[in-house]
């Protein structure tokens, strides 16, 4: 007797499907490490099993010896065998494939969005053999939610979405792989160097975008103008007052009136205005909003905020966070999440606020998704620590400040004349806090308020100040600030853009925790402008995405759309073959430069040479190009990307470099082994290190049970297990100036 095989899309999601649908407890069972549940749900046998994510990917039919373009021969392959780190995904697949088996129904429950469909489309078709399947819909890991989505599941997978999907991966691998293979191709024809360049169907339109930022302000001139500027003291207070006509443009009117002004010790009030206005709540968070707003409250990138996101959502903890819906609706239980909530004592006294209210209305946004809903908490306390929790925090207080009143604020405008010369004094301050409660510390609103004063009152001139200033040039982008922009012209999606600009830091195209266009990157934009344009055009990248949209509401054919899209690469590739030379010797010069500007560290404290990054039989290190006559070394971290500060340690005059692991927020760091950052603070940790290193006491690894011993890096002193490599346990010191992490 068969049994229904539900297929979930991570082993998280497996076990919380398990738990919700069990009638009484689901037995875990594994093969070779990998779990999959046995349940009985009323009198239905179900088996519960898992992917990681994506079992099949993109490949070339016939992979031949070397590069060439153009390729469009391509197919679904399973992942485990194509990447070599995806080695472990070749278990999972083996499973369900044995899973299937003795399956007599089908059911997929892997996200539900496009990328989702996709992976439950090729596990049903590929390993499970079957043509079609159940579908579960949901949007939380909860158990009321999951019950629900599989009393109420469809017949059939959502084959609009899974086409689309499909199509989209079909695309995106024929323009990355093609136009990444001309761009790296190029330069070896062109020089014989080998570097690795990419390019995408978004990746070229998106630095395109960056580097026109970079021209504008390359390109700016900044004007000069002038401001003036009234400090006075009226009986409540001192106020600080801008001239009505700022700013001057005119450097000889502005000197008038400032000579005019100057030698006055009284002015009058003339005018005191004051005006309120209301300041609606926030709207609930779709991803895009989410990814901005963690980057400016917390400085978490974007990519990283959604991982934090998606880790939340497994754990149960808030909704499915790849959405584009700033809606929440009511079917989701507003009071019972509130009331859920409340139990978690950081927000009792906010949730106390809401639930006295006689109803609940979120200020929805306008952005919808068909899929989803705005990000939301569950209700459910998540199981994790650290920066997970941040983002939660900020999650929650943004569900709680949507239903909260409209605050109100209120503007006063003071008029002082001097002499017939009006300089207006501005206030903004906060009357009715509302749902700025209930944001706390996220609702950074600004208080300027301004002493109490009345019409014919005289104000006593403490200064009058005439400032040099000049236009500034236009603002670089942010990682959030990209990605919002990525948004509003339509290119890429939700869950791609973070990528995407993930990308092209690490291709080196761009750098800089405000954005900006490296040589190589802006080198590459203006090559492909000259001799490609069409890789680079937002418009050919907009209509492709309303195409696939068009498939998902079965209006075209992905056959059709993938035709079209061939038609246009391979005029782009060959327009492109024509210029190959050309364009190799452009991007190899621009390569070289970037290279030189990455690897310099700073000035050699020694000879005052150059210290440079060098890869050796050990990695990457930092060496003086002065050697042999000056051969001072300092090591790097592996496993990490190093760039430099272009600045010096307050504390030695030693360079400073930047590094950045995967999922880590980046440290600034000395590279002076000796630095006083890097000295043991607390006086009984340094001790105890003391005794560790000369052998007098023994710390043993907790992991393996050999001893600890001393070790220093870049970060600083810590243990480490004297086993090492076979043990790779650490342990940060306390009071460790840079802790290792």
């Amino acid at each position: 007797m068969g049994y229904e095989l539900i297929i979930t899309e991570k082993p998280n999601a497996a076990k919380k499907i398990a738990q919700a649908l069990a009638s009484g407890k689901p037995l875990k069972k594994n093969i070779k490490g990998v779990p999959y549940y046995e349940i009985t749900h009323g009198n239905k046998d179900i088996v519960v099993g898992c992917a990681v994510g994506h079992l099949y990917t993109v490949a070339e039919k016939e992979k031949k010896k070397g590069w060439s373009y153009p390729v469009f021969d391509i197919q679904w392959e399973e992942t485990g065998k194509t990447k070599k780190d995806s080695g472990y995904t070749k278990k999972y697949l083996a499973v369900l494939k044995k899973l299937a088996k003795e399956a007599k129904e089908f059911t997929i429950a892997t996200d539900y969005d496009v990328e989702g469909e996709v992976i439950g489309l090729n596990v049903m078709r590929f390993a499970c053999k079957q043509k079609d399947a159940n579908r579960m819909k949901f949007s939380t890991l909860t158990k009321p939610d999951l019950m629900k989505a599989y009393d109420g599941k469809s017949k059939h997978i959502d084959w609009g979405q899974a086409l689309a999907g499909e199509t989209r991966h079909f695309l995106d691998w024929m323009y990355g792989i093609n136009l990444s293979r001309a761009l790296t191709l190029s330069i070896k024809h062109a020089t014989g160097m080998h570097k690795i360049l990419s390019s995408g169907r978004v990746q070229g339109p998106a630095l395109k975008i960056i580097v026109d930022r970079e021209r504008s302000i390359q390109e700016f001139r900044p004007e000069p103008f002038w401001d003036l500027e009234l400090k006075g003291k009226v009986k409540d207070g001192e106020l600080s007052a801008l001239h009505m006509e700022n700013p001057f443009w005119n450097k000889e009117k502005a000197a008038g009136v400032f000579e005019k002004v100057k030698p006055e010790k009284k002015g009058t009030v003339k005018n005191v205005k004051k005006s309120e206005f209301r300041q609606a709540p926030p709207t609930p968070f779709d991803l895009t909003t989410l990814q901005t707003e963690s980057y400016r409250t917390h400085g978490i990138s974007p990519s990283v905020t959604l991982q934090l996101a998606q880790n939340l959502y497994l754990d149960g903890a808030i909704s499915y966070p790849r959405t584009s819906s700033q809606q929440l609706p009511p079917i989701i239980g507003y009071q019972g999440i509130i009331k859920e909530i409340s139990k978690q004592e950081k927000y009792s006294d906010a949730c106390a606020m809401l639930l006295s209210k006689t109803g609940l209305h979120p200020n929805n946004g306008k952005k919808t998704d068909p899929a989803h809903p705005a990000i939301y908490p569950t209700g459910t306390r998540p199981t994790m620590a650290g920066r997970e929790m941040k983002v939660y925090d900020l999650i929650v207080r943004r569900f709680l400040a949507t239903f909260g009143e409209a605050a109100v604020r209120e503007t006063m405008n003071i008029e002082v004349d001097v002499k017939a010369e009006v300089f207006v004094a501005k206030g903004t301050r906060t009357k009715f806090k509302g749902w700025h409660e209930l944001y706390g510390k996220y609702a950074t609103q600004k208080e300027e308020e301004l002493p109490k004063t009345a019409v014919g009152e005289d104000v006593d001139i403490i200064d009058v100040l005439m400032h040099d200033k000049e236009t500034q040039p236009p603002k670089r982008y942010t990682q959030a600030s990209i990605i919002k922009e990525l948004e509003k012209k339509g290119l890429g999606t939700k869950a791609t853009r973070s990528t995407i600009v993930d990308n092209l830091f690490q291709r080196g195209y761009v750098d800089g925790k405000a954005v900006q266009a490296t040589n190589l990157g802006i080198k590459t934009v203006e090559t492909l402008e000259k001799f490609s344009p069409d890789i680079l055009d937002e418009e050919l990248t907009r209509n492709i995405e309303l195409e696939m949209e068009e498939i998902r509401e079965d209006k075209k054919k992905e056959e059709e759309v993938l035709a079209d899209a061939k038609v246009v690469l391979t005029k782009t590739l060959d327009q492109f073959k024509k210029n190959e030379t050309k364009i190799g010797e452009k991007l190899a010069e621009a390569s070289k430069e970037t290279d030189r500007e990455m690897s310099h560290i700073g000035t050699c404290p020694i000879c005052k040479g150059n210290l440079v990054i060098k890869r050796g039989k050990f990695g990457k290190f930092i060496a003086c190009d002065n050697y042999p006559d000056c051969s001072i070394t300092f090591k790097l971290p592996g496993g990490a990307l190093t760039k430099p500060m272009k600045k010096v340690c307050e504390k030695c005059g030693y360079p400073m470099i930047q590094v950045i692991r995967r999922g880590k927020r980046p440290q600034e760091v000395c590279i002076n082994p000796e630095c006083e950052t890097k000295k043991i603070g607390d006086s009984a940790a340094r001790r105890e290190a003391e005794k560790v290193e000369s052998g007098k006491i023994e710390k043993k690894c907790p992991k393996c049970g050999e001893n600890l011993v001393l070790r220093r890096s870049v970060y600083g002193s810590f243990y480490g297990c004297s086993a090492y490599p076979k043990c790779k346990y650490t342990e940060n010191i306390e009071g460790n100036g840079n802790s290792k992490s």
